[in-house]
């Protein structure tokens, strides 16, 4: 049986993955009923699949950050610890992420094998590209948006599924946490 794989995306109201401006991560939104959720879906076995830019973006962002900053929240931490494939064309080996090696080639054909292989749930945070092609090619099995609520119409950066195909969405799973922060699951399949 294949293991199932999940696109885990932040996203604005308007469908940003970030911001730029005086925004801060998670648009400054987060409460402890997120953090206490997140963690806990961290928590489970499984592994990480990124691609190469978001494997820097990681990578930078911890490297700047200090101890008390939101980028090393608890379920940051235990992301970064769980078993990772970063596919990519560019980047050898050693990486600075424990447990993560690279896996060159084609995304499609990397998670394929590794939806194959696996015996752990396979989970993507953000690598935005990688995951429309993956969806495009029927390999995610849930699209997992957690919806901040801001629209951020002039500082939005990274538009989730700008280029993306078209799809419907089932949904699967929801839950309001924090009072204003709404969790999405659903399962994708392209719209004929």
């Amino acid at each position: 049986m294949a293991a199932s794989y999940t696109f885990d995306v932040f996203s604005s109201l308007d469908g940003y993955g970030a911001a730029s401006g005086d925004w801060t991560g998670y648009w400054g939104k987060q409460g402890p009923e997120l953090l206490a959720h997140r963690l806990a879906q961290y928590e489970e076995d499984q592994r990480m699949v990124f691609g190469a830019t978001t494997y820097r973006e990681f990578t930078d962002m911890l490297a700047a950050s200090t101890e008390d900053s939101d980028v090393r929240d608890p379920w940051v931490t235990r992301m970064r610890n769980l078993p990772a494939t970063i596919v990519s064309t560019t980047l050898e080996e050693p990486l600075d992420w424990p447990n993560a090696a690279v896996a060159n080639g084609d995304a499609v054909d990397v998670v394929a094998r590794l939806k194959e292989e696996s015996d752990v749930p396979l989970r993507s945070h953000g690598s935005l590209s990688m995951n429309r092609a993956l969806m495009a090619a029927g390999l995610v099995d849930r699209v997992q948006v957690t919806v901040f609520p801001v629209i951020t119409g002039r500082t939005g950066l990274a538009p989730i599924f700008q280029g993306a195909a078209d799809f419907d969405l089932q949904l699967i799973e929801t839950r309001t946490l924090d009072g204003n922060i709404q969790e999405l699951i659903y399962r994708p399949s392209l719209h004929p």
